[in-house]
């Protein structure tokens, strides 16, 4: 889905959208909407905004809602505890859309909106667990017809949750207007990282529910290899100066891959790396590959590899189809394009580190559209150290000594790829 803006005809919309306002206008007592955020009352709104369409995608740990108006809207946001909530302020507003377009979904269990009174009106959105807004931004749509308002949320720990409630200065929580952006929500997104360290995200793939591939001869899961591998490197990269590592999954534990996605961006990451250990039916095959992320695979093993690793989610429980898409703006396009040349400078970097030092397979660097390698704006790579399917890889993936050997080879991979990445100011 295209999230940017809607699917329909933005002219015809507005005009149904008038006219609807125009009838309501017109008829005093008729509330705006019977999922109203506060009790229904007899409210004739006053030079109201319509609100005409509405949309919204995501998944446990990322959500979006998009509304779009005909003129542009002032907000207002704030946090409310006990259940948790995300209040939305607006002005005066009818909302024209049917309400089956914004049912709760991913993040909210509950979604209301309505008019307060005469000079405003609120969305008000219940959390399935803590969530705070990353974006809450008002743009104008393409060809200068009405503007949309865009938030994305997501998922953050009970206590960041209750220290937003706590910390918000509700006085001071209105619309940027020449920004867009709102000012307490910029104050409770998560403070960036001033020291100048290169922050790379370790993530051990599977975790938890999902223990990934076995070893054909001692059946070790691939979960337990996989967080091995990314303990060495974390171990590793801790003395290395201007570097900061730390791990996506620190124990047994499932994460989506959204999920991965999400606290590598939470924490600044400049860099993701996903260890996985896989098997194939071709027992003879051996060696490591890395991968970047691609629309359309490099090779059919690739394609097959990326389908069975992002069966993940399924695995522990989360439906693929409530997966968010990503925005097709131009500028988050160019971000992407830019992330995915870093992602591929980073492969390249690890294959030359590994090249004579550990058994690759041919053309060892591969691409297909990995889910866990989907942030637009953190480089990321996805590294199969082997394949427990043959008995030389799955020995290796095993011995300890081997493990501190891949690590030493990545942080020179990693210190090779950094310098370069810094000076273009990456």
């Amino acid at each position: 889905m295209n999230l940017s803006r809607s699917g329909h005809r933005p002219r015809l919309r507005l005009k149904y959208a008038r006219i609807a306002v125009a009838l309501l206008l017109a008829v005093a007592g008729v509330s705006v909407n019977a999922a109203s955020a506060a009790e229904d009352a007899p409210v004739v709104p006053a030079d109201p905004l319509a609100a005409y369409a509405a949309r919204i995608v995501g998944d446990r740990a990322r959500t979006r809602i998009v509304l779009e108006f005909d003129r542009k809207p002032e907000i207002a946001v704030r946090y409310i505890g006990k259940p948790d909530r995300i209040v939305v302020d607006l002005p005066s507003t009818v909302f024209t859309f049917p309400q089956a377009d914004l049912e709760a979904k991913g993040l909210f269990r509950d979604i209301r909106y309505g008019s307060m009174d005469a000079d405003s009106a609120r969305l008000v959105l219940t959390a399935e667990r803590p969530a705070r807004l990353v974006v809450s931004e008002v743009m104008a749509n393409e060809g200068g017809e009405g503007f949309r308002l865009v938030l994305d949320a997501e998922m953050v720990s009970q206590q960041d949750f209750e220290k937003l409630v706590h910390d918000q200065t509700w006085t001071t929580a209105i619309a940027d207007a020449s920004a867009g952006v709102q000012r307490g929500d910029r104050l409770a997104a998560a403070t960036p990282d001033v020291s100048g360290a290169f922050v790379i995200a370790i993530d051990a793939g599977h975790g938890g529910i999902d223990a990934g591939a076995a070893g054909a001869a001692t059946k070790t899961p691939e979960k337990e290899i996989t967080l091995a591998f990314a303990r060495a490197l974390a171990e590793r990269l801790r003395g290395e100066a201007g570097i900061e590592a730390f791990l996506v999954r620190e124990g047994d534990e499932f994460l989506s891959l959204s999920e991965r996605v999400t606290i590598a961006r939470q924490r600044g990451a400049n860099l993701l790396v996903s260890f996985h250990a896989d098997t194939l039916r071709q027992n003879n095959i051996r060696g490591a590959t890395v991968y970047t992320i691609s629309d359309k695979a490099s090779d059919r093993m690739a394609e097959d590899l990326a389908e069975r690793e992002n069966l993940s989610d399924a695995v522990g429980g989360v439906s693929l189809s409530t997966e968010p898409a990503e925005v097709s703006d131009i500028l988050l396009d160019l971000t992407r394009r830019e992330t995915q040349a870093f992602s591929i400078s980073m492969a390249d970097s690890v294959v030359k580190s590994f090249e004579g030092q550990v058994q690759l397979i041919n053309n060892p660097h591969r691409y297909a559209g990995f889910r866990v390698l989907q942030a637009h704006d953190v480089p990321s790579i996805l590294l199969e150290l082997g394949f427990l399917s043959n008995k030389d890889d799955e020995k290796l993936l095993l011995d300890p000594a081997w493990r501190v050997k891949i690590a030493d080879l990545l942080a020179a991979a990693i210190k090779r790829y950094r310098v370069p990445v810094v000076a273009n100011g990456g």
